[in-house]
């Protein structure tokens, strides 16, 4: 065989198995809380490895004074992009502020809500409610309340404001279920919900029940198991995922909280997970 054609051989050969090996593309985020000790340690080299992973935008969980990780929102924006990825949503908030320390709180949401805007953040999200949402349901009706407030204040300056559940929002309390007062009594246009497929199920209830009857309303989803995702045998992602137009979900974002390896590896085979996985499409978003 002459030169040139084993060469083109090889090079054929090569492209096939490049290929064979590279990994689907699909818009997956993560949820930098999965990597929080190494986002202490080395947040940039930290961003730049879950850039490589093949993950296409971050939802962090670092937001403090005006700062991300303790950088400056363009800084860090412009970190998360020459990583490759997008910034596309942010974990934080303020508890159920009294009637005298109302516009302070508020004030901390405009600051916030800036800092995020400078950051190019399409989403915000808290993650928690005060003992008020869980005691009574006079607080939780408060709750309600401010969640709608601060979801009308993100909402005139371009942002989506969302709600994070554990398992606790699933216990009733006064006879009503506390995640579905929740949905029942915040406006959708200000406020939807960020829904985790792990803690749901550790609630005893099912995702797919709450796509149907409430559709349009879970516009990110956190994809969680209890260690990498497919680990445990025990999620059934694939129900939910059939769901998943009338559930409005447009963003998937992996959250590793517990660890079989090292958490730069667990959240790897997590995006591998669902990489791989025939019942997750490229794109949610419309």
């Amino acid at each position: 065989m002459k030169k040139s054609v084993i060469t083109v051989v090889l090079v054929f050969m090569a492209t096939s198995m490049i290929m064979c090996t590279s990994k689907p593309s699909k818009e997956i985020g993560l949820q930098l809380y999965s990597v929080r000790d190494a986002m202490k340690e080395a947040p940039k080299e930290t961003v730049r490895k879950v850039g490589e992973m093949g993950y296409t935008f971050i939802e962090a969980a670092g937001y403090n004074d005006g700062k991300f990780y303790g950088m400056e929102p363009l800084a860090f924006k412009e970190l998360v992009e020459a990583s490759g990825m997008q910034f596309i949503s942010s974990h934080t908030g303020q508890s159920l502020p009294d009637s005298a320390s109302w516009d302070k709180t508020m004030a901390w949401w405009d600051k916030c809500i800036d800092a995020h805007l400078e950051a190019g953040v399409k989403y915000i999200v808290q993650p928690w409610m005060g003992e008020q949402g869980y005691n009574s349901l006079e607080g939780l009706k408060k709750y309600c309340e401010y969640f709608d407030a601060v979801g009308e204040k993100c909402r005139e300056k371009g942002i989506l404001f969302g709600y994070h559940n554990h398992d606790g929002e699933f216990a009733e309390l006064e006879g009503e279920v506390i995640y579905d007062y929740m949905l029942q009594n915040t406006n959708p246009e200000n406020v939807f919900f960020q829904l985790d497929l792990y803690w749901i199920k550790e609630g005893g209830k099912e995702a797919t029940d709450y796509f149907n009857e409430y559709p349009g309303r879970f516009l990110l989803w956190h994809v969680k198991d209890d260690k990498e995702l497919g680990a445990s045998g025990e999620m059934d992602f694939e129900s939910s995922f059939e769901l998943a137009g009338k559930a409005g979900v447009q963003y998937l974002i992996v959250e590793v909280e517990k660890y079989n390896f090292d958490p730069i590896v667990s959240v790897e085979k997590s995006l591998e997970y669902l990489q791989n996985a025939d019942f997750v499409k490229a794109s949610y978003v419309e």
